[in-house]
């Protein structure tokens, strides 16, 4: 934390100064606040609007210029465009409404409310579907300030507005609606969200940097085990046309097999008391468990996943083109939706799962998926098991691997590094946030300086 704080000019919630006085809010998770403010239940500052998804299967409802906002559209600040747009057609005749410039779009439900609440303003009229609401605010609030509130109380509200005992993943408008909201006068506010702009802004810009540098440091990576593996170690070794297009030259004494020769697809079922497993396109196979970041809900009933012993290749068939595949270290089962093949090879394992995940081959299992759109793009098992692989020796596999992992660790080390900077500054952004907007920080003379 200290390296961030000297890399934004000692940013620190210690430099800013309290309010004069405080009072007691008479809220747990919100605490005392300065005595001039006050405190409002959410509905009675804020209109809701909700929305709806019109017919999927009526073309004359999509493609049109209205914007339909769905959670995949909520990870900027400010929503001006979306992925979906429909029509004026749709908006008269589906249950989704017209929300004006200025509204606090909030999604109340979805898998990744186990973590956060996704929150942004609307930057233009747009509609919503049924997992967002609305928030629009009335004369005593601002907007960006009841955005910041939220961004910045994250762990509180979602303690606060679920139901308790829910299996679903969701918010209950009502526990929204009765939320004690802090309210200052329209020009302090006003005060926060300025200062605040300013202060996000700068994290911000040095988050992406770094995150920049991450995507560096993983083209880095993915270029070393891509190279290896597809032209060995030895640069003046004699090499030879592969007769595949997209891998061009290989080493004279390398070997080609079809992957039927290598591995057999296998559905070994009801094994519900072993490790769930999971397919990751930057670690191959992994613990589910071991990933904060996996909000596929892991059913009750296991029966149905597939064993998955230690060298079998597990394959997510709708993200293979993304690179969602590896010969897996682990014993445990997975998803009864993914592709397991047991090994029929003396080859190692390992330069196997480096090869396969080589990033020259995801254009190749692309073309090996069908699909009428990219989430929808599946592999054919049986394409996928006339691609040829081509293997060096056993002692050159091993070599490779040697190489492989050497090289990846340390490049894997830097990006750890870089990542753990860039959670800090995450940090650093949602405290500065949560103590301006609940006033444990007094920041008006900050932006009148």
């Amino acid at each position: 934390m200290s390296e961030v704080r000297h890399e934004l000019g000692g940013t620190s919630l210690r430099r800013f100064k309290p309010y004069p006085a405080y009072k007691g809010s008479g809220v747990d998770w919100l605490g005392e606040i300065p005595a001039g403010w006050g405190i409002k239940r959410l509905k009675r500052i804020v209109q809701f609007r909700g929305g709806g998804t019109p017919a999927k299967d009526n073309l004359e409802y999509w493609g049109g210029d209205i914007p339909w906002v769905s959670p995949k559209d909520m990870k900027v600040s400010v929503v001006l465009d979306t992925e979906d747009k429909i029509t004026a057609q749709a908006l008269r005749e589906s249950a989704t409404n017209l929300v004006p410039a200025g509204a606090v779009l909030v999604v109340v439900r979805s898998g990744i409310l186990a973590h956060s609440v996704p929150v942004a303003l609307s930057g233009c009229e747009v509609t919503l579907n049924q997992d967002l609401k609305a928030l629009i605010p009335r004369s005593e609030l601002l907007p960006r300030y009841l955005m910041y509130l939220i961004s910045g109380m994250q762990r509180e509200l979602l303690v606060e507005w679920k139901k308790e005992g829910a299996t679903v993943e969701s918010l209950e408008l009502e526990l929204v609606a009765s939320t004690p909201t802090p309210l200052p006068a329209i020009a302090e506010q006003r005060a926060i969200t300025t200062f605040l702009d300013r202060e996000t802004a700068r994290i911000d810009a040095l988050v992406a940097k770094k995150e920049r540098l991450v995507e560096l440091l993983q083209e880095k990576r993915t270029a070393l085990i891509t190279r290896a593996v597809t032209k060995g170690l030895d640069p003046k070794v004699p090499m030879k046309d592969s007769g595949v297009e997209w891998l061009g030259e290989i080493p004279a004494h390398w070997e080609p097999m079809k992957i039927k020769r290598l591995f057999r697809q296998t559905k070994r079922q009801e094994h519900a008391d072993l490790t769930v497993l999971s397919v990751y396109r930057d670690y191959g196979v992994v613990e589910k468990s071991s990933r904060d970041d996996n909000f596929n809900r892991t059913p009750e009933d296991l029966d149905s996943y597939q064993l998955v012993n230690v060298g079998d290749l597990v394959i997510n068939k709708m993200k293979a083109w993304q690179g969602s595949l590896g010969v897996s270290q682990l014993s445990g089962i997975t998803s009864p939706d993914y592709a397991v093949f047991s090994p029929h090879h003396s080859e190692s394992g390992r330069f196997l799962h480096h090869f396969l995940r080589n990033k020259l081959l995801t254009n190749v299992y692309l073309t090996m998926s069908n699909g009428i759109r990219p989430s929808q793009w599946r592999l054919e098992p049986e394409r996928f098991e006339d691609l040829t692989v081509f293997v060096p020796t056993r002692t050159e596999q091993t070599k490779i691997c040697e190489y492989v992992d050497h090289g990846v660790q340390g490049v894997s080390q830097l990006i750890e590094r870089v990542e753990t900077a860039v959670n800090c500054l995450e940090e650093l952004r949602t405290a500065l946030i949560s103590a301006a907007v609940t006033g444990k920080i007094d920041v008006r003379e900050e932006v009148a300086a």
